[in-house]
């Protein structure tokens, strides 16, 4: 692939997550300020990042395509990046989530797509009211935009498409909701008819999918920038992240959680209440003047 298109794209997300070192919260205006609010905090910013859940979560139903399915191209199916999330997710919180993967492989995000004749069905559209509204999440995880991006659907219709199920959602249950943004591949060329991608159509994609972030006050987590544009996370087949891969995305998905969602941390800070060394620091902290102070 073209490095400087993938370093120019990742540039411009990073900035539009508000990561950039040298981007001032004032300098961004109102907008830019909400898209740093609600995403990704920076310290040079000053901006605090938004407490989505102040609760530890409970049930986490993921949707999207054949990388949350999973498939023959990993060893077993507790490589996927969604069970990488559980993993970590459980080794913070006191109770495990429930976890519901509705992942189906090559599948599109509504019957509008050119990849939906050939795909597997119902599509995102056709089944979001059973298999999210009707579980009932506190988490919900969209992951959507590879096999469109792929067929070239037109953008407008992927964004009405994908604002439709996460506009019902919200108003149904409310859950936290994290978008990712179109993985990264290297076989753009194969597996008609789904060959019609390109870098420079993921980078349009990936706009649209922070943007509907910062228009429904859901966490964006860029897979993309995660896999870094190393060709190594993808395996064989140029479309799928291999397991390197996958436990890149799991943890760039925990760490939006973590900077969102206070709640992940209740049970570490429950644990480390009466330790010695708590004890100890908090002490001189409150000697020196600067106590600890639960800002959350």
């Amino acid at each position: 692939m073209n490095r400087r298109i993938f370093l120019k794209g990742t540039s411009s997300s990073l900035a539009g997550l508000g990561a950039g070192a040298a981007i001032s919260s004032r300098s961004l205006g109102a907008q830019g300020n909400e898209v740093l609010h609600n995403t990704r905090s920076h310290p040079s910013t000053g901006v605090k990042p938004k407490d989505y859940k102040k609760e530890p979560f409970q049930r986490l139903v993921i949707l999207g395509e054949s990388t949350v399915e999973g498939g023959p191209w990993l060893h077993q199916k507790e490589d996927r990046y969604a069970d990488v999330l559980v993993r970590l997710i459980n080794a913070v919180q006191e109770k495990p989530i429930e976890y519901i993967n509705k992942g189906i492989g090559n599948n599109s995000i509504s019957p509008r797509s050119p990849a939906y004749a050939q795909s597997a069905k119902p599509s995102a559209l056709e089944r979001y009211q059973q298999d999210v509204i009707e579980n009932r999440p506190d988490l919900f995880i969209l992951a959507y935009g590879l096999n469109d991006m792929r067929a070239a659907m037109p953008l407008d219709q992927f964004r009405e498409d994908m604002a439709t199920i996460i506009h019902d959602v919200k108003k149904a249950c409310n859950p936290v909701t994290v978008l990712t943004t179109v993985y990264y591949m290297t076989g753009y060329r194969s597996f008609p008819p789904i060959n019609k991608g390109s870098v420079e159509l993921t980078l349009e994609y990936n706009k649209c999918i922070r943007s509907l972030a910062v228009e429904f006050d859901c966490i964006p987590a860029d897979a993309w920038s995660a896999e870094g544009g190393a060709d190594w996370m993808i395996g064989y087949d140029g479309v799928h992240a291999n397991k390197i891969g996958n436990l890149v995305l799991g943890n760039r998905v925990f760490e939006a959680l973590a900077q969102h969602c206070s709640g992940l941390t209740n049970y570490i800070f429950q644990q480390e209440k009466d330790t010695h060394w708590t004890q100890f620091t908090t002490q001189k902290r409150a000697e020196a003047g600067d106590p600890f102070k639960r800002t959350w």
